[in-house]
């Protein structure tokens, strides 16, 4: 899915554009007819779904039409974001289910993640926490990556906001502040991004906005990390 999102706009620009909705259900319909029987793959899209909704009534409710007229609003970005984004988060959820059994110990292929972000003394690593927590970030929205690395660090709300506030922060920081390190790391980075497209604005690829966040903030995080989360 994010192979798609990355190189079919650069080596198939006409067929991306024309099809990516499709696109995106296929690798969807690619995980969910061999996992069918999945009820936490249903629930988290109902909820995605419904909370989207909710807010698209209200605005329509509240949004007096002249203002949606002086800013061009348009369906046309928020239907592109939302076809890859429920197709981002359908095909990253079998990678959360194997963070997730990495951290109660199971055999999972990311027991080895778990084991990273775990100091020799069994106490987490915030260092680690902030870099795992942000690469994932990188590639998916923030709320379901501070989920899974607050449950892969013990999941005891208590105990995290004081003897390991500082792997908190690591969570946290990592979660929110790398999402901008790609064009999907957040909906509103690619929202932005469609938005500026649809008005004719020459956009990076894939390639080039993380070309331009790697340079910009990659030198930052190392800062970071070294400052706050030795």
């Amino acid at each position: 899915m994010l192979l798609s999102i990355a190189l079919l706009p650069l080596r198939a620009p006409a067929l991306w554009q024309r099809d990516a909705g499709r696109i995106a259900l296929g690798w969807s319909l690619a995980l969910l007819l061999p996992f069918a029987a999945g009820h936490a793959v249903a629930h988290t899209l109902l909820a995605e779904s419904l909370f989207g909704v909710e807010l698209t009534l209200i605005s329509l409710a509240i949004t007096p039409k002249v203002v949606r007229a002086a800013n061009e609003f348009s369906w046309g970005p928020m239907k592109e974001v939302a076809e890859l984004f429920i197709g981002i988060f359908v095909t990253m959820i079998p990678m959360l289910a194997m963070l997730k059994a990495g951290g109660a110990g199971g055999a999972s292929a990311f027991a080895a993640v778990a084991r990273a972000v775990t100091g020799p003394d069994g106490q987490p690593l915030p260092r680690a926490y902030f870099g795992f927590s942000g690469l994932l970030s990188s590639f998916l929205d923030n709320a379901p990556t501070y989920l899974v690395f607050f449950n892969l660090a013990g999941g005891d709300a208590q105990l995290l906001v004081t003897r390991l506030a500082a792997t908190l922060a690591a969570v946290s920081a990592g979660s929110v502040f790398m999402g901008a390190n790609t064009c999907i790391g957040n909906a509103p980075n690619f929202m932005v991004k469609a938005i500026a497209e649809s008005r004719g604005i020459k956009m990076p690829s894939f390639f080039g906005c993380m070309a331009w966040s790697g340079a910009i903030l990659i030198p930052l995080f190392v800062l970071i990390t070294f400052i706050w989360f030795r």
